[in-house]
Parts: C-alpha cells; structure tokens; sequence
C-alpha cells in the first residue's frame, strides 16, 4: 500500500515595487515610543502643562507686593522660572521633533532630559513644599491673612504643585527610559 505524506512546501511572495497596495505613507511604529517621552504629542502635551502652570505659579506670587520677605516665597518664584524656562525649552525642542519627525530617543538626550526634568521637578516639589508651609503658618497659626495676601500665595503654591504633577511623568519615563537600556 503506497500511502504519499503530505508535505508543505513554502512559497516566497516577491516584493511588490512599484504598484499594488504599496503604502508609503503609512506610520512608522516604534515600541519606545511611549506617550509622554521627549519628541511626543504626549510629552509635548506634559511640557505645556509644566510651562503653564509654572507661569502662573510665578506670576500670581510676583504679582504680591510683600512675597520677597519670605524666603520660602521667593525660592518659589525661582523655581517657578527655572521649570518655565526648562518645559519652554524642551517643549520647543517637542514641536521641532514632531515637526520633522525626528526620534530623540538616544541615550545622551533622555539622559540630559531625565537630569534636568529631575533637578527642575525636585526644586519645584521642594519650593511648592515650603510655601504651602509657610502659606499654613500665616493662614492658621498666626491667623493673619488679613494683612497679607494668603489667597494669592495659597494659589501660587496649588499651581506650583500642579506643575510638578505635570513634571513628575516626564521625570519617571524618561528615567524609565535609561534604566531599561
């Protein structure tokens, strides 16, 4: 009895050049490309949401006549313009990557953008902290707000702390980033 096995044979398919349902236009996917990481609509979206909140963090304690007798105050504002000058700056260089659909995922760019979203965040967290202290001790123990300007400073302190918020993600994926190479 001949009984014949089945046998598969694969078969190339050449490459289609030229015509057919070639798409050249189509996205180019890359697994690192994690929402809310340098050259993003997600990072870029963090890096708005950092400059703005930072703005308005620094220009409602700027705008208080009496901010610059406590020091808590004015490490805030200094802190405040250092995270808008630093999520200004990254978000430009967002827009340009998307622009020009450009991958900034090397390892020099995450690792100065993982530093700096470190350093401006801690000093934002830190400065944020002090000035809610200080906004509590005037508010609460002192009982003065009569005399100072405690609604400004309360709002100044809660959009310092949104800023962070907004920093804090950028900070960990990009440091997630390093640590995964």
């Amino acid at each position: 009895m001949n009984v014949s096995h089945a046998s598969v044979h694969p078969v190339e398919d050449p490459p289609t050049t030229g015509g057919g349902n070639n798409n050249n236009n189509a996205p180019i996917v890359r697994m690192k490309d994690i929402q809310g990481m340098p050259g993003t609509k997600g990072g870029l979206v963090l890096r708005v949401f950092q400059f703005f909140f930072a703005a308005a963090a620094l220009a409602v304690m700027a705008s208080t006549s009496d901010f610059p007798s406590v020091t808590a105050f004015r490490y805030l504002v200094a802190a405040a313009g250092l995270q808008c000058l630093w999520s200004l700056t990254l978000a430009i260089v967002d827009i340009y990557a998307l622009l020009v659909m450009r991958f900034l995922q090397n390892y020099q760019v995450v690792s100065l953008f993982a530093i700096g979203d470190g350093i401006t965040s801690t000093l934002t967290f830190a400065a944020a902290c002090a000035s809610a202290g200080i906004t509590v001790l005037i508010d609460n123990d002192l009982g003065n707000c009569s005399e100072n300007h405690c609604v400004q400073f309360e709002t100044a302190t809660a959009m310092a702390f949104i800023s962070w918020f907004a920093a804090l993600p950028s900070f960990l994926l990009n440091f997630w980033s390093l640590a995964s190479r």
